[in-house]
């Protein structure tokens, strides 16, 4: 969630520091900082809000530091302040750090470090705990002091310290929080993510759990949890720098969803050979291993649960194997029946969700193999699975996710054909038009983006509504969930979603003149039901924007407005259908005057339970 830039070299920290910092934006924050060894001593600054606002404290100054850590915040423990804002220093101002995740056992040693070493506490933060403790420990090495307090400590971190005593160091270290170093000529540096870094170096070392590394501007040493040396194979980052920019897009957001036909014809081409067979890309599913799969779990946090539940849908469809969705955030806590009979497919954008590795370890423990969907090469998640699917959907910057959400439903439609193509589930005949269907994607959804100024239409209509329900069936329930969380989260309008049959189970009662309906209608076989659902809205006062496949123009005999997709099979109208609703919150957002890449309390690398 928060962000981490630390840079040791020849040239001006704060700068370098500044701009990395600038490139993390997207994980969300709510304060930043910075702490530079400037002239014999540890200067800290930070500031409540935005960047912007970093800047404007620091403007004056002249630095001439060549070492220095920064940070983003998103608040956990104490509201967004300055003085709750990272980085954090020692009593003596000797010691600065910067802390991505929580400190578990923070009260127990803030209250040691009060009675035993008098410190006096200036946040609310469990991070300035870390900054003492660091400091009690310290005799002379920082290294080893950083070492002494992290043996002292439970929770996840990602840590970067620096210290006015030795000028010459940054040191590191990481558990269940992402960390990557990065390799420059006479300098180097520590991230959260790769795009802080991009401008500079395209060398890193991928930083393991319970690591600890030591930079000079000239090294960079990397010890495991026994203090012993390790050597680390450099991983090369082949995508462009580009693809981190807004291209002339007012909007991360608007870029991404645009950038959907590419995405997935991406994904297709690396994974479909000419005659339309499937590539595991070194994923050994055999028929025998197949065979010996009882059960299926698809676990996952946000947007990438909502690509479980139509995952669900394909995967039990093509395969024949009953499959449970579940939040990464509760698996752990419900005793989950899972034995060496269970496959466990893991769905994360970053590969640094710390629910769903927390979720991930828990299954490998209890015997489960575990294939992950992930769009981040090197990623906790994805080092930590026995098979992995990458979505190759590119950097996505904006919060709320978009093109990695088309991706995941395409790997979780190949998935389920592979396994019942290879079981023989479904003929050849259906695998193959299935198969068709998805390699036209791309081309339909280009049609689908064409309609923009429509939506925008639609939207201007609307964006005044605080309240929005989306109905569905079937596939499109699940396309409901994610279409609400885009408008919910970028717009902050109070959105529910809900399967359709449910409605007059409850939910009926909310509907009352003009409340404003979203309902999804593209699936032939639900169609006349999904007509009925509406006109018991309808019935109510609300007021109806339908969503349904060109063919099926019925609909408007029963909706106020409609918006069409392209006709295609409707086992994959939700990599259709999906994105008017983003490209409807989006404009709905931009109309309400929202900032929509990075919505207010929400991060894009969730790290933290």
């Amino acid at each position: 969630m928060c962000g981490i830039v630390g840079y040791i070299g020849d040239e001006n920290a704060c700068e370098i520091i500044i701009e990395g910092l600038k490139k993390l934006e997207y994980r969300g924050y709510d304060s930043a900082g910075v702490a530079l060894c400037e002239k014999g001593k540890i200067e800290i600054y930070k500031s409540k809000g935005r960047i912007a606002n970093l800047e404007a404290k620091i403007a004056n100054e002249n630095f001439t530091s060549t070492i220095g850590i920064g940070h983003t915040r998103w608040a956990t423990h104490g509201a967004p302040s300055d003085v709750n804002a990272h980085p954090h220093g020692n009593r003596d101002e000797t010691i600065a750090i910067v802390h991505n995740g929580i400190i578990e056992n923070y009260v127990e040693l803030k209250e040691w470090l009060v009675r035993e070493h008098g410190i006096d506490f200036k946040s609310e933060t469990d991070t300035e705990v870390i900054a003492h403790l660091i400091s009690v420990c310290y005799e002379g090495d920082l290294f080893e002091a950083v070492n002494a307090a992290v043996d002292k400590m439970r929770g996840a971190y990602a840590i970067g310290a620096i210290c006015s005593n030795e000028p010459d160091r940054i040191v590191a270290v990481r558990k269940d929080a992402p960390l990557i170093v990065g390799l420059g000529e006479g300098c180097n540096f520590i991230a959260s993510d790769i795009p802080a870094l991009l401008k500079h170096v395209r060398k890193i070392f991928l930083i393991e759990n319970n690591e600890t590394v030591l930079l000079t501007k000239n090294d960079v040493k990397i010890f495991d949890a026994n203090r012993k040396e390790v050597q680390r194979e450099v991983f090369n980052v082949t995508w462009d720098a580009d693809s981190a920019e807004k291209e002339g897009y007012e909007h991360f957001m608007l870029k991404e969803i645009c950038e959907q036909p590419k995405g997935i014809a991406d994904t297709l081409d690396r994974r479909l050979t000419e005659d339309n067979g499937i590539v595991l890309d070194g994923i050994s599913l055999t028929r025998e291993d197949l065979a010996n799969i009882t059960k299926i779990y698809i676990v996952a946090c946000g947007t990438a649960y909502h690509a479980g539940l139509v995952g669900k849908y394909a995967i039990e469809k093509f395969a024949g194997i009953p499959v449970e969705v579940d939040i990464a955030s509760e698996f752990r806590y419900r005793d989950p029946f899972v034995d060496g009979h269970t496959l466990f497919i893991a769905i994360s954008q970053s590969g640094e969700t710390l629910d769903t590795l927390a979720a991930l370890r828990e299954a490998k423990s209890k015997g489960a193999r575990v294939l992950s969907v992930v769009n981040v090469v090197g990623s906790s998640v994805a080092r930590e699975s026995d098979d992995v699917f990458y979505t190759w959907a590119g950097p996505e910057i904006a919060v709320a996710s978009t093109k990695a959400y088309t991706t995941q439903l395409v790997c979780m439609y190949l998935i389920g054909l592979y396994m019942g193509h290879t079981q023989s589930r479904i003929d050849d005949d259906y695998y193959h038009r299935v198969i068709d269907e998805l390699k036209a994607i791309p081309e339909k959804l280009k049609e689908v983006l064409k309609h923009e100024d429509r939506i925008r239409e639609i939207a201007n209509h609307h964006y005044k509504m605080e309240q929005v329900f989306f109905i569905g069936r079937g596939p499109d329930a699940g396309v409901c969930y994610e279409g609400s969380l885009k408008l919910k989260e970028i717009s902050y309008i109070n959105s529910f979603a809900i399967a359709a049959g449910e409605l007059k189970h409850g939910t009926i009662a909310l509907i009352e003149q003009d409340t404003l309906v979203v309902a999804l209608a593209t699936q032939d076989r639900l169609f006349e039901k999904m007509l009925s659902n509406i006109q018991e809205v309808k019935a109510r006062g609300a007021y109806v924007i339908g969503l349904a496949k060109e063919s099926n123009t019925g609909i408007e005999k029963q909706a106020d407005e409609v918006i069409y997709i392209p006709d295609c099979m409707d086992e994959v109208t939700p990599l259709l259908s999906v994105v008017p609703l983003q490209m409807f919150a989006y404009y709905i957002a931009k109309l309400r005057g929202c900032d929509i890449d990075k919505p207010k309390n929400l991060a894009k690398s969730v790290t933290v339970e």
